[in-house]
């Protein structure tokens, strides 16, 4: 028997040039020569990735009455190929990882525990595990292997890393997950530049015996797909 995978495929896409960003939700780009708002499936700041003449793909919405008639899910950067920057996928893919895996008795997307909504909940027998996704699309350089996170300040994620700290203190099996949705990255690290104080975060969670996994992807145009787990959590226990 073939072994499940993860993944997803867009149907209904068209390719496209990409013109300027409106705003956090919605863009122009060219469609056959035609410029056309479209909404971007990911409020992050895509700097590096949505700049002029980039080639992007889109989906046509399911909703005829909608606004845009069109969504941005990926976009073309040179030395990385295809990068998938919806920020649905990463939950989506991960929820297909786990439930593959066969190993749980419950996975359990959106759960609430303390002040926070983690992303799974999940049990096997006794023993009960939280785990909160994040998508990476922001990568060192061209020609690195690496990726960086967060793009952005993010007050949020800090939370969703010290609750899960406390949690580990608290007997649950605890984990952040890098759902890396970029061609050739393996490993994901803290983005000193933009927030110092994630790097610390994560240190402290390590410690604390969370795991911090980096999930590579192949992506096309089009789809998106799981590849491989690795557990980086043993880089930030050191002394």
């Amino acid at each position: 028997m073939a072994e499940k995978i993860a993944l997803i495929i867009y149907e209904n896409t068209i390719p496209a040039v990409f013109v300027k960003r409106y705003n956090r939700f919605s863009a122009g780009v060219l469609i056959d020569g035609k410029e056309e708002t479209v909404h971007v499936k990911n409020t992050g700041r895509l700097g590096e990735l949505l700049v002029p003449g980039a080639a992007v793909t889109l989906q046509k919405a399911e909703n005829p009455a909608r606004k845009t008639a069109y969504d941005l899910i990926s976009v073309y950067k040179q030395g990385l190929d295809w990068v998938n920057i919806d920020s649905l996928a990463p939950n989506a893919l991960m929820k297909q990882y786990l439930e593959n895996l066969r190993t749980y008795d419950l996975v359990k997307p959106e759960y609430k525990y303390g002040n926070s909504r983690f992303d799974f909940y999940l049990e096997r027998g006794e023993e009960k595990y939280l785990r909160e996704v994040k998508g990476c699309t922001l990568a060192e350089g061209p020609d690195s292997s690496f990726g960086l996170f967060p793009d952005a300040p993010t007050e949020r994620g800090l939370k969703h890393i010290r609750e899960l700290t406390a949690a580990a203190g608290r007997g649950y099996h605890c984990s952040i997950d890098f759902v890396i949705q970029m061609n050739g990255i393996r490993l994901v690290l803290p983005n000193d530049s933009t927030m110092p104080a994630f790097r610390a975060g994560l240190t402290e969670a390590a410690r604390a015996g969370v795991e911090i996994n980096s999930l590579t992807c192949r992506v096309e145009a089009d789809r998106i797909m799981i590849t491989g787990c690795a557990n980086d959590a043993t880089r930030y226990q050191e002394p």
